[in-house]
């Protein structure tokens, strides 16, 4: 990377050689939309950085996003950069509590409130004295609107420049355990991670891409928006979960990124209108099977991915397989706040099921005695912000930071997650069980929407396993109850047969309602929180170990 060519400089370069191209392509309802040209967006993003430096504000004070993802969240991000500011985005799910803690701990002098489906929830968290911007898109206030600031301002002249150093973001994390930490980043460790990424999947200004994950989430942030800015893709955005089957046609995405837990609700839906046995059949057909594999791609809007990724949590070896049956370049890679999303991807050669890959260019890795992946990233966070000693002990003595997760490598480089070290549980037999890998086993079934191990202190763990969605509505019939439990007898043998005797299953307890975002079980990006599931279902839980029978239902 060359020193000097940050973020911003790639923005002005497209500003210039792209002036009119479409840049984003936002959904404005009933099935119309917004295109900005990236003359347009920077446009706007000049004249809003004019305002923000009228308001009083000292270089380097945060000022605050909380919008579900629109284009004007990635304008907004570039008028707050070129105004001299630290952009603190918030996930537009959380509650009140965790807006007022962010808005707190980060000093935040002034808020963006954008695309918001839980606005009477999360106003409550938005102090009364605190400056607040309506974007387009945004619940009806009484703020200053977006349109009006950039109809009543000039464009912010020339080229302003952050330097390598200069805070430019902080990511907080989405707190699947205790408060969420504010992970800063420096424009320096973003360019250079973006550029690995950009160069590293070879992605081009004719790629497209469909923004849905956060934004607020560094997996998003990383692969798709400072992915843009240095390659000049075009983004669409999607606009609700009722529409994302229209969003993604409309796209048509040739790059196309996604959490574990979505690709096994998009397999699920293909196996709703197709069941599994007689897919599988007809996909070894052939010519029909090259038809049937296309047609099923189309349907889920998916036939223009040259590649498609998977990251954010550990997904089944199997998902990955039954994806590139049909087709599909599904890839893993494994990345987290701290660095960034820049340490490991598959590539061509170094691509198998179960492995997340190997290394990024400049990504240093090794694995510590007790088994801790520890990396050394050019995307390497600054620190934690306000927490000195929370940074120190984040990182060896020679540098590397502690990831929290396990891993197993190849010799090739290769690498395979293995649990995380703080979600390692010890039975009353006084053996540690890593809970992902059984989920792992759990998660393949079709019946299956997510599971989790548990089992502290207990002699052997259990799983607690939610239904998929069709199967949810039909639990209280008991000839399903009673086929669906013999089903779940002959998987809990199958994974016992799989695991060390430590880890044999007990039982598994049957949920027949959802984990969600919103009932606090998922963490924003639909990671488990193991500490709420364990402590709703906590007595519950200490019942079906005294029942003795393998297969339970909540």
């Amino acid at each position: 990377m060359s020193a000097q060519k940050l973020l911003l400089d790639y923005v002005y370069e497209n500003e210039t050689k792209f002036a009119d191209r479409v840049y984003m392509t936002q959904p404005i309802g009933g099935g119309q939309v917004k295109e900005y040209t990236w003359g347009q967006a920077l446009d706007r993003a000049r004249r809003m950085a004019t305002y923000l430096q009228a308001q009083g504000l000292e270089p380097g004070d945060r000022v605050g996003i909380i919008s579900k993802n629109c284009a004007h969240f990635i304008m907004t991000e570039l008028a707050i950069w070129m105004a001299g500011y630290v952009t603190v985005a918030l996930y537009p799910t959380i509650n009140a509590e965790t807006v007022d803690y962010i808005i707190g701990h980060s000093g935040a002098k002034l808020m963006f409130v954008g695309k918001l489906d839980t606005w009477d929830e999360i106003q409550k968290g938005i102090p009364d004295d605190l400056p607040c911007v309506a974007m387009p898109l945004a619940p009806k206030t009484d703020f200053t609107t977006w349109d009006h600031i950039v109809a009543n301002n000039d464009p912010l002249e020339g080229k302003p420049a952050r330097a390598p150093d200069d805070l430019g973001i902080l990511i907080y994390t989405s707190g699947s355990t205790g408060q969420p930490k504010g992970v800063m980043h420096g424009f320096g460790q973003m360019s250079e991670a973006a550029e690995g990424i950009v160069k590293a999947l070879e992605i081009t200004k004719e790629d497209r891409c469909l923004s849905y994950l956060p934004l607020a989430h560094v997996f998003e942030r990383a692969y798709i928006e400072t992915a843009s800015f240095v390659a000049g893709t075009h983004i669409f955005f999607a606009e609700a979960l009722t529409t994302f089957v229209a969003d993604l046609n409309r796209c048509r995405p040739t790059v196309f990124i996604s959490v574990p837990r979505l690709w096994l609700k998009f397999q699920l839906g293909v196996f709703k209108k197709q069941p599994e046995k007689k897919l599988e059949f007809l996909m070894k057909i052939p010519i029909l099977g090259g038809i049937i594999k296309k047609k099923v791609l189309t349907g889920l809007g998916l036939d223009q991915v040259r590649l498609a990724g998977s990251g954010s949590a550990p997904i089944p070896a199997e998902l990955i397989a039954w994806y590139r049956r049909l087709g599909l370049n599904l890839i893993e890679g494994y990345a987290m706040s701290e660095d960034f999303a820049y340490s490991h991807l598959s590539r061509d050669g170094f691509s198998e099921p179960g492995y997340v890959g190997i290394p990024y260019d400049g990504v240093e890795v090794k694995i510590s005695d007790e088994g801790e992946i520890l990396i050394k990233s050019p995307g390497c966070m600054q620190g934690y912000f306000e927490a000195p000693e929370k940074t120190a002990e984040s990182f060896t003595e020679d540098g590397f930071f502690k990831t929290g997760d396990r891993g197993e490598r190849k010799p090739n480089g290769m690498l395979k997650i293995t649990g995380r070290t703080k979600e390692l549980f010890k039975t009353s037999k006084g053996k540690y069980v890593a809970p992902a890998p059984i989920e792992n086993l759990i998660n393949v079934d079709n019946a299956v929407e997510s599971s989790m191990v548990t089992g502290s202190g207990q002699p052997q763990p259990c799983a607690l396993v939610v239904l998929n969605e069709d199967l949810r509505s039909q639990s209280s019939d008991q000839a399903t109850r009673d086929r669906l439990s013999a089903e779940f007898e002959r998987l809990l043998g199958e994974v016992n047969g799989k695991v060390e005797h430590h880890e044999h299953l007990q039982f598994i307890a049957v949920i027949s309602e959802e984990w969600t975002i919103e009932s606090g079980m998922l963490t924003p990006t639909m990671k488990i929180r193991r500490s709420a599931v364990e402590d709703a279902y906590k007595g519950a839980i200490e019942g079906w170990y005294g029942a003795k029978s393998k297969v339970v239902w909540a």
